[in-house]
């Protein structure tokens, strides 16, 4: 981590849905979502997508031993499927500890395990042999790990879903991924805007185009480029990050999407965005 940075932020997948590799979508990665936040000396992983395989491959090369907090702001498979596939959680001597909400009558400990069992998965998890430890986390939750500060809201999502925000040294990342507006009225949603209030970098669920989501998407639990700038104006973001792009957008439709999106600010309006490109790297601060 840069000496200069309060908060880095790697991506290790930003598709949304399911995993899209191939020639058409290698710029921009076609791994679902995973994000490396390094800050005040922890490791803090969110998600746990076929990213995640990527930053375990990663972190082996390292040649050292692994002490992580690992967040998932929800069980939807492409946020777990890359879990099975994470190589340093089987290695006796490193550490993670796991946190997310309780889905019904299943904690995530046993939300985890259940994609890893016969017919589904060959090796359970109990081979995973890293000191694992499960935690639950509600909306509105705060977790303080040292003096890096977690919070967590509500997202609009079937099922649920958690916006995490991290804080250090007066910086902040939000992660709302899996979100979305409400079409009928209109309105932002209060607790993303606040979630996300006078943010550094916001990474943003810009899953479709608006003709998109007018199209058939309502109410699918994602939401658009031209809603994510409008949560970040209102919110005073400085930087935005479009994020869980969609299977079927390819890297050249990304690159029209950003340009036009680009074309919608004013010369001086102080909001930056980006696509979210996989293993991009942020410094924050």
């Amino acid at each position: 981590m840069s000496e200069e940075a309060a908060i880095e932020v790697r991506f290790w997948g930003v598709r949304g849905s399911i995993a899209t590799p191939g020639p058409t979508t290698v710029r921009y990665g076609g791994n679902t979502p995973c994000v490396e936040v390094r800050a005040g000396g922890r490791l803090i992983i969110l998600d746990g997508g076929t990213g995640l395989r990527c930053l375990g491959q990663s972190l082996l090369r390292a040649g050292k031993k692994v002490d992580a907090d690992v967040f998932f702001s929800h069980m939807h498979w492409d946020h777990i499927q890359g879990f099975p596939f994470f190589t340093p959680a089987f290695i006796p001597g490193n550490s993670f500890r796991v946190y997310g909400e309780r889905k019904g009558n299943q904690s995530i400990r046993e939300v985890l395990g259940g994609q890893m069992t016969d017919p589904n998965f060959p090796v359970p998890l109990s081979v995973m042999m890293s000191n694992l430890t499960f935690h639950e986390v509600a909306p509105g939750d705060v977790i303080e790990l040292g003096d890096v500060r977690v919070r967590t809201a509500p997202m609009r999502h079937p099922g649920g879903c958690l916006g995490i925000r991290i804080e250090h040294r007066g910086r902040s990342f939000v992660y709302a991924t899996d979100t979305e507006h409400d079409p009928v009225a209109g309105t932002l949603d209060d607790n993303l805007v606040e979630l996300s209030r006078g943010a550094d970098v916001l990474c943003y669920d810009a899953m479709y185009t608006e003709d998109e989501y007018r199209a058939g998407k309502v109410g699918w639990g994602h939401s658009t480029y031209a809603e994510g700038v409008r949560v970040a104006r209102a919110a005073g973001v400085r930087q935005l990050y479009f994020f869980h792009h969609e299977p079927n957008h390819t890297d050249a439709f990304l690159d029209e999407r950003l340009a036009l999106a680009r074309r919608w600010l004013e010369a001086d309006e102080p909001l930056a965005f980006e696509m979210a490109r996989e293993g991009e790297s942020v410094l924050i601060g």
